[in-house]
C-alpha cells in the first residue's frame, strides 16, 4: 500500500500481524502435539476467540505469523471467510526466528502500517480509539501499556504523565509499574532494521524505538488475559467461559 500525504488508515485497512509461532513450552504436555493457538478454551480453540474478537472490533485483515505446528492453525482457520476476515500466512521456515524475525518475514504482507499482537493474548479493547490516538501522535510506533504492578506478569515499562519513558524486558526496575499490554502499532518501514532470516526478539526493536523517541505509549485500563502459562490459561478459561454464557 502506498501511503498518500495526510492519509489516515481506517481500522479495516490496517492488518493485524498475529505472532503465533512459538514452542509454548510452559503449556506442555498440552502443546506437545498441538500449537498454543489450538488449545481449547471455553469449548473452542483459542485462535477462534481471538479472531472473533478482532472481527467484532472492526479488524478485517489478519496475517498469522506461524512456526511450530503452524499447519494445524492454517488448516483450521483457512482464509478466514467463515469468521468475516481475510487471513493470510507467513511461516518462520526451517528454524524459528523469534517474534522480530517472524515480523520481518511477513513485512511484504503488511502494507505501510500494522498492528502487532501475540497469539496467546485476548485483548478486549477499543482498537479504533487506539488507532485514532496513533494518528494524532505523529509517531512511527505506539505501544499500549497497562499499570500491571507485577500482578499478572513482570512489569517492564516506565510510563509517567502520559509519556513512554523506558521499555526493557530484560532489566526490571522499581519504577516499572506498567507492562507492554500486547497490542502495538508499527510503521512497517521500521521492520527493515531487523536482520532478515535471523532469530530476533521484537523486544529489542521496541527497546530501541522507545529510547530514540520513535515509539509513544497509550494507556489501557482493562486487564489482559493470556494463555501463555498454566495460571493464565485457567483465568482465561473462566473469563471466556463467562463471556460465552452471557453472549
Amino acid at each position: 500500500m502506498v501511503r498518500l500525504a495526510n492519509h489516515r488508515e481506517t481500522l479495516a485497512e490496517v492488518p493485524v500481524a498475529l505472532l503465533a509461532g512459538g514452542l509454548a513450552t510452559r503449556l506442555r504436555p498440552i502443546t506437545q502435539t498441538i500449537p498454543k493457538a489450538m488449545v481449547e478454551v471455553a469449548g473452542r480453540p483459542f485462535i477462534d476467540h481471538q479472531l472473533t474478537l478482532l472481527q467484532t472490533k472492526g479488524i478485517r485483515r489478519v496475517v498469522l505469523c506461524l512456526g511450530h505446528l503452524g499447519e494445524q492453525i492454517e488448516a483450521h482457520v483457512g482464509d478466514g471467510r467463515k469468521l468475516g476476515l481475510n487471513v493470510s500466512y507467513s511461516y518462520d521456515g526451517a528454524r524459528l526466528v523469534g517474534t522480530g524475525g517472524a515480523l520481518r518475514r511477513a513485512v511484504s504482507l503488511l502494507g505501510d502500517l500494522c498492528w502487532v499482537l501475540y497469539g496467546d493474548s485476548y485483548l478486549n479493547i477499543d482498537y479504533r480509539a487506539i488507532l485514532d490516538a496513533f494518528h494524532g501522535s505523529g509517531a512511527e510506533a505506539m505501544m499500549t501499556v497497562y499499570q500491571n504492578g507485577n500482578r499478572w506478569d513482570r512489569s517492564n515499562v516506565i510510563f509517567h504523565e502520559g509519556r513512554l519513558i523506558c521499555y526493557d524486558k530484560r532489566r526490571p526496575a522499581p519504577e516499572m509499574t506498567h507492562i507492554d499490554y500486547g497490542a502495538s502499532l508499527l510503521r512497517t518501514s521500521l521492520l527493515h532494521e531487523i536482520p532478515a532470516d535471523e532469530p530476533y526478539d521484537l523486544a529489542e526493536l521496541f527497546h530501541r524505538l522507545v529510547a530514540e523517541g520513535k515509539m509513544v505509549g497509550h494507556e489501557i485500563y482493562e486487564r489482559f488475559y493470556e494463555i501463555g502459562s498454566p495460571s493464565g490459561l485457567a483465568e482465561a478459561q473462566v473469563y471466556l467461559g463467562r463471556r460465552a454464557r452471557t453472549g
